[in-house]
């Protein structure tokens, strides 16, 4: 039976892990928000190249760029978007889940022969990712980006993509991440980078504006010039959605252990005060029972 220094001892503990988790939750919330005022700051600016191209493929021309090319499917690649740090729940294993779904339907759709590329970024799902361990699977953890990273390093990591994909590195590039739509909801999500296909740009309702447009120098090099400007908005708010959703995970994640810290304080609270109050009653009872032999 525990003393009553040793479950004040337990007690001092409980508060301050109480305290810890409440005040990371306040910053967890704070970075949050920051990144959904950065989400409402990125979506025009994708709105806008959705609507310039898709007025100008509603335009009487002929388009192609090398970034819509569709190919034989012989290597994929999959960028997989975790966290760096940890008191997420279980925000990188749901990710990791996914991703070994995806792999394994991607071997089946392609067939056995299909080259695929697992492209990590974040520390805790490169670790996770590292383990994989099958057939004609590799991982490729790319140098100088993590889930934090910066405008600048998001479009150099976007540029090399680009780059292995117009090489025939790759005939298909993948984006796995975790969707932010509110605090307590984040699901899953894999969108595809390369090739571009036109279909994204009449999906979702959108249509190209009813009043005419002049191209200047012409519609073909403004399809061409405005492709890579549209993978980078892609790249930069799925950047921006993992870390609001892994902020988000980490609020649910730190309330939950505040959660609990209260009811185990409270459990400790109550027995604490019994055994007190028995120790009370016990040091009366003697002082009493002294008396009474007097």
């Amino acid at each position: 039976m525990a003393t009553l220094r040793e479950l004040k001892g337990r007690i001092g503990s409980v508060a301050s892990s109480e305290k810890i988790t409440g005040a990371m939750k306040m910053i967890s919330s704070a970075k949050m928000h920051r990144a959904e005022a950065d989400l409402r700051r990125l979506l025009p600016f994708r709105q806008q190249i959705e609507n310039i191209i898709g007025n100008l493929l509603s335009a009487d021309a002929e388009f192609s760029s090398p970034l819509t090319d569709e190919r034989e499917i012989r290597s994929v690649a999959i960028v997989v978007l975790g966290s760096d740090d940890g008191l997420c729940g279980a925000y990188n294993i749901n990710i990791f889940k996914e991703l070994l779904s995806i792999v394994k339907e991607g071997q089946t759709r392609y067939g056995a022969g299909v080259n695929m590329t697992v492209i990590p970024v974040g520390r805790k799902i490169a670790k996770a990712a590292g383990k994989i361990k099958l057939s004609g699977v590799t991982v490729d953890f790319p140098d100088g980006i993590d889930s934090k990273s910066s405008g600048e390093t998001v479009k150099s990591f976007t540029r090399s993509l680009q780059e292995r994909f117009l090489n025939g590195e790759f005939d298909r590039v993948e984006l796995l991440y975790m969707n932010f739509q509110s605090v307590s909801r984040q699901r899953v999500k894999c969108d595809r980078l390369l090739p571009v296909s036109s279909e994204t740009f009449v999906s979702d309702g959108l249509q190209p504006a009813s009043r005419p447009y002049l191209f200047e120098p012409d519609a073909p090099s403004i399809f061409v010039s405005v492709l890579p400007m549209y993978l980078l908005a892609v790249m930069q708010e799925v950047f921006t959605e993992n870390r609001a959703s892994e902020q988000a995970a980490r609020i649910m994640a730190m309330q939950s252990a505040n959660d609990n810290a209260k009811k185990l304080l409270e459990q400790l609270r109550l027995e604490y005060n019994k055994l007190r109050q028995q120790s009370i009653t016990t040091e009366l009872l003697d002082i009493v029972g002294g008396q009474v032999r007097d």
